[in-house]
């Protein structure tokens, strides 16, 4: 079911804003949190958009201004398209790449935004599940068994057809590509291929039935599941920053139904724009329209 077909299932009734004042509900959410005995920490896009990674504009064009001037198309609008557009070879795909990795993975120490989740949530205990690729959690201080990233990794590779179920740190191999980098384009000799079936790799993102879930992964899947199941009959904070609708049935509707089949769970929802939550959960559920750092700071200064 697609995010669509959920809200058109769902009484017009039960799907609405929430109206409460700013202070109420920051009152309401610090209070979650300080009782609570573990907090599952649900982050989409919007969490790394907050914290500085952003993909389109000023930023954008300072670092991509010669792939913008080469390959003059809509897809160069962003970062995000622009891992879309159909290089003309694989030296051409890597020097993009490599570049994206560099910019978004590699060079970015942990963000303000990153640690500050990780200060509130210190002395519980926590589990983190996310969709994005960039590391941060594991930057700001989050250990590695602590955290589900279930889209993939920018600091990875894996072979383009997914011929076998492994994947390749790359960090190194980026840094030398963005050394070597010439024209857009990396030499022949630094494209890598698979040491399996010989053929052509790709970024370990999950965007087709080729994604590589590896042992690492179904590792972390398994935690994620100890981590409810060891937790069922505590109360549990779900603390989801930046979850709108593009991947909802990862994290936002998987936490709605826990919230409804469990009474010892509660939702903290954060999103500039989509935090909304079902009327039939606001006892239990709080959901804040405004800027994930202000209002993470303002919990924090409330508790």
């Amino acid at each position: 079911m697609n995010w669509q077909q959920f809200l058109s299932s769902t009484p017009a009734s039960d799907y609405i804003i929430q109206k409460e004042d700013y202070d109420k509900q920051i009152k309401k959410a610090a209070k979650m949190i300080k009782e609570a005995d573990a907090v599952l920490i649900g982050a989409g896009a919007g969490l790394s958009t907050a914290a500085g990674l952003t993909y389109s504009g000023q930023r954008f064009e300072d670092n991509f201004q010669e792939f913008i001037d080469k390959y003059p198309s809509p897809y160069m609008s962003d970062m995000y398209s622009a891992g879309f557009y159909p290089f003309p070879s694989e030296e051409a795909k890597w020097g993009y790449w490599s570049k994206h990795s560099m910019i978004n993975r590699i060079l970015p120490q942990a963000l303000p935004l990153y640690k500050q989740v990780y200060e509130l949530v210190k002395g519980k205990e926590s589990f983190v599940l996310t969709t994005n690729v960039d590391h941060q959690f594991y930057k700001a201080g989050f250990k590695d068994e602590d955290i589900f990233a279930t889209q993939g990794d920018y600091g990875e590779i894996q072979c383009a057809r997914g011929c076998h179920p492994k994947v390749y740190d790359a960090i190194d191999m980026f840094i030398q590509m963005d050394q070597a980098r010439k024209n857009c384009e990396v030499p022949s000799y630094m494209v890598p291929r698979c040491p399996v079936c010989g053929g052509v790799m790709a970024m370990h993102l999950r965007c087709d039935n080729t994604f590589v879930e590896d042992e690492h992964w179904h590792l972390q899947s398994e935690r994620y599941g100890d981590f409810l199941r060891r937790n069922k009959n505590q109360k549990v904070v779900l603390l989801e920053l930046g979850v709108g609708f593009n991947t909802p049935v990862i994290i936002r509707f998987p936490f709605e139904k826990m919230i409804r089949e469990n009474k010892h769970f509660s939702l903290i929802r954060l999103n500039l724009n989509e935090a909304f939550v079902p009327e039939s959960l606001t006892n239990k559920a709080v959901g804040i329209n405004a800027d994930i750092q202000k209002v993470l700071e303002d919990i924090q200064d409330e508790s």
